[in-house]
């Protein structure tokens, strides 16, 4: 293990930010990551996986661990499924499309992801009708009190709409190290609930889609609506499509026919943020470096020298804007780093 001093993580968060960590090391098995987190040298640690969810807005003032444990392994399997034990610092759509070249379905609706698969479980990611908990068995994590190695089951976890057990009661207390994922071998069960993947696979006249078909969809879909960090500094949604009661939902859709809607149960109703967002006027805005993208309200962007205040400040505003105007608050789905 090598450990740096004054580490720029501009290559190590999807935005794009030159934020500098004091120290810095990159970790590639439980073991190294046992060692470092047991190490008071560095009485300050912060976790790093693929900075695909977060927004940094100073420098780090501690060490910086980047999880890069990798390997992907077969732990049980049948006729009809399969339990795949992957660990944190595998790229999750590398490990996707790993998936399909074997024909396992269960990943499809969440092709292209950013981000590493050790973090998937704290968001409860998700994507075009699939969360991550409807694969899920469970994940290993070591305690960073006494560095154990611990077993979370899926009832453990608490998985919410983008929210988990890591996100609360557990945040900062755990790293997690692997995450092992139940998929289908055989009668995949292909979810085309989302309009924009129906009309895709229309378009390509496939009447009777396989599950790469179907990541293919999901994948020209994001491509075309969302911008490459690689070339556009961008953590994906920033912001959570907001649940509201049915209550205010009546109230909204009265003022609002037009508004687009998902009925998430009979007391409540998802009302798309990027909607929100774009009808306040912020679809495709810059101020500075830091802006809305021109094809996603729903994505901020730094356009190359944005610091992570500069975004902040422009979810700020947003978030404002949308209160005023539609009586809803919107939250950012990234995590903050201030």
């Amino acid at each position: 293990m090598q450990i740096h001093e004054n580490y720029s993580l501009k290559d190590y968060n999807t935005f794009g930010l030159d934020a500098k960590a004091r120290f810095f090391v990159a970790i590639n098995s439980v073991a190294e990551l046992q060692r470092i987190l047991a190490d008071n040298s560095y009485p300050n640690k912060f976790i790093l996986g693929g900075g695909s969810n977060m927004l940094i807005t100073q420098d780090i003032n501690a060490l910086v661990i980047h999880i890069n444990i990798k390997g992907i392994f077969i732990e049980n399997e049948d006729d009809s499924r399969v339990e795949l034990k992957v660990m944190a610092g595998e790229n999750w759509h590398e490990m996707v499309l790993w998936t399909l070249e074997r024909d396992f379905g269960g990943l499809e609706n969440m092709s292209l992801i950013p981000g590493n698969t050790g973090t998937a479980p704290v968001q409860n990611i998700g994507a075009y009708g699939v969360e991550l908990k409807d694969v899920f068995v469970g994940c290993e994590a070591i305690r960073r009190a006494d560095q154990e190695l611990v077993y979370f089951s899926k009832e453990d976890c608490r998985f919410e709409y983008r929210d988990s057990f890591f996100k609360n009661e557990g945040k900062d207390k755990y790293v997690i190290t692997s995450v092992t994922l139940r998929l289908t071998k055989k009668n995949h069960a292909i979810n085309t609930s989302y309009g924009a993947i129906n009309e895709e696979l229309e378009r390509n006249h496939c009447k009777s889609p396989t599950i790469k078909d179907v990541s293919n969809a999901v994948i020209t879909i994001r491509n075309s609506k969302l911008p490459n960090p690689k070339e556009l500094g961008n953590s994906g949604s920033f912001f959570k499509n907001p649940v509201i009661s049915k209550e205010v939902f009546e109230e909204f859709i009265a003022k609002y026919p037009e508004a687009p809607f998902y009925k998430v149960s009979e007391e409540a109703y998802k009302i798309p943020a990027g909607w929100l967002i774009e009808q306040s006027g912020f679809k495709g805005k810059r101020f500075g470096d830091a802006g809305v993208h021109v094809k996603q309200a729903l994505v901020l962007v730094n356009y190359g020298s944005a610091t992570g205040n500069d975004i902040l400040n422009l979810a700020h505003m947003i978030i404002e804007e949308v209160r005023i105007k539609f009586g809803i608050t919107i939250e950012p789905e990234v995590n903050l780093i201030k």
